[in-house]
């Protein structure tokens, strides 16, 4: 069998195994491609008979690679027919008899050698088409072992180091376990936490959001350090009882990045217990608040609030606005969860908190919209008039849209009926001609005279 020399293929597959991190495996099933994609053209240039070359022509042909003698050949899957009538595809049984395949039959596969023998213009063209190709696919390769290998690892935590800066998104480099070759992975400027000090090869734990597809450039992994996420997965690490299931996180609301530069990050989580005998709070405080303290610190001193959950909405709204004191929660409109808090009036600026962040948030945890109110000012009996009349107009309206779909629906029907076709025999006698044919019918039975 012929063969066309690459000289350094063993060192190139080596190197480029390296740089990439990618498999040599991988590496091979590159070039074969870039190869064959040098063929394609070849084939296509020397197309003097004027083929028509469909788009799945080359389909049955392949490279084979010689690593050791530095060199590949290009093979073709040939079928076996009495009568050739595309010699790309097809080979007569004679041909195979004649080449030594004594029990071949018709109908079946052989693979045959079809190497250029123009060896020097085929490879000076290959080579010229690979350095094209190779590169793309080698891309291809590396973004479908990525994205293999991160898929599972969605809404997980991963250990980042920073390797670089492109405009004001941060490029990491993360690996999906040990021993595992790092990829790269992008940190945009809205995940980023502004404590975080993203300085050349620091690490920090970041939450895994998205692992993308397609051809688009740069990384292929999106991280996060302002996700929830993150401060739930540091809680479980943190605080065994929630990772034996004693303690369970029922939500989290979180402010990353504030609106204004005034007011720091701040999170407030919700969580709860089963087993009478803990304590869920107290759990994930820790001892003189050791536990809170390990991921407050791997936060970069980001506030965190936590409160017990409540299936009582008034006592987990109340619990929400903590470190406040709540004198009483008036849930006003439960359809639209609307509730009313009343609390002292020292207490005002801290449940509304720096810029509406602490009631905000409390808001966004519990779902019920929040108003605070100072309770010696509040006007119960105004408030309970206002309220029973909007629930009164808005059931108004509620009942005025169902009358008025109840007649679009009658209108359809009677529409319908309407433009329902009459058949031909409706057509040629109408309802009132039966009267007319019954009297008739009569007239001519009743009578005994001859008409």
């Amino acid at each position: 069998m012929s063969m066309i020399e690459l000289s350094g293929l063993k060192e190139l597959i080596e190197s480029i195994s390296r740089e990439r991190n990618l498999p040599r495996s991988a590496v091979q099933a590159a070039i074969r491609e870039a190869l064959l994609k040098g063929y394609e053209r070849y084939r296509r240039a020397q197309n003097l008979e004027r083929k028509q070359f469909d788009e799945d022509y080359f389909d049955n042909f392949d490279v084979q690679l010689d690593i050791d003698d530095e060199g590949f050949r290009v093979v073709a899957t040939k079928t076996i027919v009495e009568k050739v009538e595309n010699s790309d595809h097809e080979i007569s049984l004679e041909q195979v008899k004649d080449m030594g395949g004594e029990g071949a039959e018709l109908g079946q596969e052989v693979v045959l050698d079809v190497t250029p023998d123009k060896k020097e213009e085929f490879g000076r063209m290959a080579a010229m088409q690979t350095k094209q190709v190779l590169a793309q696919k080698l891309r291809d390769q590396q973004r479908q072992m990525v994205q293999e290998e991160f898929q599972d690892l969605e809404s997980s935590v991963l250990q980042a180091r920073v390797l670089r800066f492109e405009r004001q998104s941060v490029i990491l480099a993360v690996s999906s376990g040990f021993g595992q070759p790092e990829v790269e992975a992008e940190l945009p400027k809205r995940e980023q936490l502004p404590n975080d000090n993203y300085r050349a090869n620091a690490t920090f734990k970041v939450y895994l959001k998205k692992v993308s597809q397609g051809q688009q450039r740069g990384p292929q992994l999106l991280v996060s350090r302002a996700d929830a996420g993150l401060v739930v997965y540091l809680f479980a690490n943190e605080v065994p009882e929630i990772e034996d299931e004693v303690v369970r996180i029922v939500a989290v609301a979180r402010e990353a990045n504030p609106p204004s530069r005034y007011v720091g990050p701040r999170t407030k989580i919700a969580v709860d217990t089963l087993d009478r005998d803990v304590d869920p709070v107290g759990a994930c405080i820790g001892a003189r608040g050791s536990r809170i303290q390990v991921v407050v610190n791997e936060l970069r001193g980001e506030k965190i609030d936590v409160i017990r959950w409540s299936p009582d909405p008034a006592t987990y709204i109340a619990n929400a606005l903590s470190p406040a004191r709540v004198d009483e929660v008036r849930l006003m409109d439960p359809e639209s969860r609307q509730t009313h808090v009343l609390v002292a009036e020292d207490q005002l600026s801290l449940a509304i908190g720096k810029e509406g962040q602490n009631v905000r948030l409390a808001a966004r945890l519990t779902g019920w919209k929040i108003d605070i109110k100072d309770k010696a000012k509040y006007d119960r009996e105004g408030e309970d008039i206002k309220f029973a009349a909007v629930r009164a107009q808005q059931a108004a309206e509620d009942k005025a849209l169902e009358e008025e779909e109840f007649e679009d629906e009658e209108f359809e029907e009677e529409e319908l009926v309407e433009l329902e076709p009459m058949s031909e025999y409706e057509e040629e006698f109408p309802e009132d001609a039966d009267e007319d044919m019954e009297a008739e019918t009569e007239d001519n039975f009743d009578s005994n005279e001859p008409k």
